[in-house]
């Protein structure tokens, strides 16, 4: 030990020295000439990582130390931001499977989606059936029932498929074929043809009640969802509906360490050529790489934890607190849009993608189709959401706001409300079975000049119990408003929902 004591002194002291000699103006050579000091390095700079030293360029140890530390903790960030749309894939079908999903299972919400299930940002108002589509077997043949809108999208949550309403069978239900990554059998005449670059696919759909009652829409997806085995076309195996109403189990990614984990499963699972070498190799730089275990050391573990801490923290104030020019829906308002760039892919123009929106939709919501970005009157839905109330304020659950929605809400179907929790950008959980409100619920009053005032608080205002929604004291809240059958007003602006005010 007093060995190696001597040693690194000895080794700092020339070191010292050499540095001191560097510190003299070097011996002009014959074949010397005049450098740009722009691309010099100083003997040492002051950063954000503290000093660092250099001689005559070359690092010394502690400054290697900090920007190793530095380049990993930046790269878990990194991954963490970018690899988030898969965790969160991942976190949906460990869920899902928690429940009994898979080929041949569909869970379905006989009695609509309440706050008990752990869902980003999923609504009250429609009937969601979800399922677990694995290619590994081969191709999967999928009978879709009429009026739905439902999405097929891969492990990485990249784009697959529309079906129903905005997709090839123009919601008349239809007959599609699911190929696997790679596929170069025989493609049968007879279907719609989506291919997958993953062998894990999230399927799900939504329909739509009638005159407020879902058994309708319950009834003509057991009538006719079937999911099977293209081998199997002949005699397809039975299928097997699972209610999951009212059920508690989580769908949502980590956020600690364990995201990680989470991502590492998918890159073990699918093919390498389903992501961009870019990303897998910065996943690979912090130790998740195909074929390998992923077991970082206690320093590498130290450093992502942080690192998932980080970036968490960076894409809740992305969400909260937007930066993005075009995620605010009017000027000086508080209401923003869920899906800023009105692209799928998330380009800001061709080729460039805007990061911090992807983000943004990731981490506050699911499932991606080019039906979002879609501007349709009177066709899908369109969507407001708030996080602070008109003076820029955290909306708080322990506070009375209101809104106003100016008559002729341009809503061709129905308007809502729904409340989310900041923790888990779920349903917030009330005494309410649902903590939401819109124009098919029971009760409503509607103004005589066919506006709406609609209260938010921990208590009913006197005198308005049937528009209010329970919010909770000690928690925060945000709310999406849902236009479905949205009317031109929506899209020329000409209507706008009043701001989130406090009720002093």
């Amino acid at each position: 030990m007093k060995t190696r004591t001597r040693q690194n002194f000895i080794a700092m002291a020339l070191l010292a020295c050499a540095m001191c000699a560097q510190a003299q103006t070097s011996p002009k050579m014959k074949m010397t000439t005049d450098i740009p000091p722009q691309i010099t390095t100083p003997d040492s700079v002051d950063t954000r990582l503290g000093t660092l030293r250099f001689f005559d360029g070359f690092p010394d140890d502690a400054t290697v130390e900090k920007v190793y530390d530095n380049l990993d903790f930046s790269r878990g960030v990194q991954a963490f931001l970018n690899a988030m749309p898969g965790a969160s894939v991942y976190a949906c079908r460990e869920g899902m499977r928690s429940q009994g999903a898979d080929n041949q299972t569909v869970l379905i919400m006989e009695t609509l989606m309440d706050s008990k299930s752990l869902f980003l940002t999923a609504n009250s108002e429609t009937v969601y059936s979800l399922m677990w589509l694995d290619l590994k077997d081969g191709p999967l043949v999928i009978e879709t029932p009429p009026n739905i809108l439902g999405i097929i999208d891969d492990h990485w949550f990249n784009y697959v498929g529309d079906v129903g309403n905005a997709g090839p069978d123009r919601g008349k239900g239809g007959k599609f074929l699911l190929l696997p990554p790679g596929y170069q059998g025989d493609v049968p005449t007879g279907y719609f043809v989506f291919r997958s670059a993953t062998f894990g696919n999230i399927f799900f759909w939504r329909g739509f009640l009638v005159n407020g009652d879902p058994r309708p829409a319950v009834e003509s997806t057991k009538k006719f969802a079937r999911v099977y085995p293209l081998a199997q076309a002949k005699n397809p195996p039975p299928m097997k509906f699972v209610n999951v109403s009212g059920k508690a189990f989580n769908t949502i990614h980590a956020t600690d360490f364990s995201f990680f984990e989470e991502i590492n499963h998918i890159v073990q699972e699918e093919p390498t050529a389903a992501l961009n070498p870019e990303t897998l190799g910065l996943l690979a730089a912090i130790g998740i790489e195909k074929g390998k275990p992923f077991a970082p050391d206690a320093r590498m573990k130290r450093i992502l934890t942080e690192a998932a801490a980080v970036g968490n923290a960076t894409a809740r104030a992305i969400v909260f607190r937007s930066r993005l020019k075009d995620t605010p829906l009017f000027p000086n308002s508080a209401w923003s849009t869920a899906f800023p760039g009105g692209s799928h892919e998330f380009l800001s123009q061709p080729g460039v993608r805007s990061l911090d929106a992807r983000t943004f939709f990731f981490y506050y919501a699911t499932g991606i189709t080019p039906a979002m970005a879609a501007k349709m009157v009177g066709v899908g839905s369109q969507y407001a959401v708030a996080f602070v109330d008109s003076q820029g304020k955290a909306l708080d659950g322990s506070k009375t706001y209101k809104v106003h929605l100016p008559p002729n809400i341009p809503a061709k179907d129905f308007w809502s409300f729904v409340v989310y929790d900041n923790q888990t950008r779920s349903m917030l959980q009330t005494d309410a079975q649902f903590p939401s409100l819109g124009s098919q619920s029971k009760g409503i009053v509607i103004n005589p000049d066919t506006s709406a005032d609609v209260y938010f608080g921990p208590t009913a205002p006197a005198g308005h119990e049937a528009n209010w929604v329970q919010t909770v004291p000690g928690k925060g809240w945000n709310v999406v408003l849902r236009l479905y059958g949205p009317l031109q007003p929506w899209f020329d602006k000409t209507w706008k929902p009043g701001e989130i005010e406090l009720v002093k």
